[in-house]
């Protein structure tokens, strides 16, 4: 896949993600508004993604409204609002903050309480494509494969890094050159989630 039809296939999913949560809040955007949303110069090219996103089924269009665009009914996977918890550090560990603020929807097959947000800070998961103020969507279990990206405990302090697991040793590790790698004591870690989706508001 070229370079410049990788930007297209991810501009899609990044109007498509704008859409369906604009949709779940029951606040529909007109075409102008995807077309100011995301910077392009002519409304055209802000209907030929969405007229997309209908052929590829992951919208439908009602004819004949401004704002017509709905997601389909009975979808593959059902969208659930998953609670934004806080937020999370992507650098050294910092102490844990739950703060409720509102909920986030998600598509997924997981129970809703199996599913939880949390807001971003910190640049060590930059080479990961998360970065600070992304949303991440978080799968509750208590342990994880190596190489997965979690959200852990240690002690009363939460990160978010790369689990990795070598000689018997268990590291957390980041994705930016900058930060060291996490090596918590056993007893004092607690896995709370794997990263199962980032979201990002531009």
């Amino acid at each position: 896949m070229t370079q410049e039809r990788q930007s297209s296939t991810e501009r899609k999913r990044q109007i498509f993600r704008f859409v369906r949560d604009r949709l779940l809040a029951g606040e529909p955007p007109s075409i102008r508004e995807v077309q100011q949303a995301f910077g392009f110069r002519a409304v055209q090219s802000a209907r030929d993604y969405l007229e997309a996103l209908v052929a590829d089924g992951m919208l439908e269009k009602a004819q004949g409204k401004a704002r017509g665009y709905r997601l389909p009914e009975g979808g593959e996977w059902p969208t659930r609002m998953v609670p934004l918890l806080g937020a999370v550090q992507a650098g050294q560990l910092s102490t844990a903050i739950e703060d409720p603020d509102g909920f986030v929807a998600v598509q997924s097959n997981n129970q809703r309480n199996d599913l939880f947000a949390l807001k971003v800070r910190g640049e060590s998961m930059r080479d990961a494509a998360i970065l600070p103020d992304d949303v991440v969507i978080v799968q509750r279990q208590q342990s994880a494969n190596h190489g997965e990206i979690v959200v852990a405990m240690v002690d009363d302090e939460a990160t978010v890094k790369r689990l990795w697991r070598h000689d018997g040793r268990i590291e957390l590790r980041p994705e930016n050159p900058a930060f060291s790698p996490i090596v918590p004591d056993p007893e004092q870690l607690q896995i709370l989630g794997k990263v199962i989706e980032v979201r990002r508001s531009l």
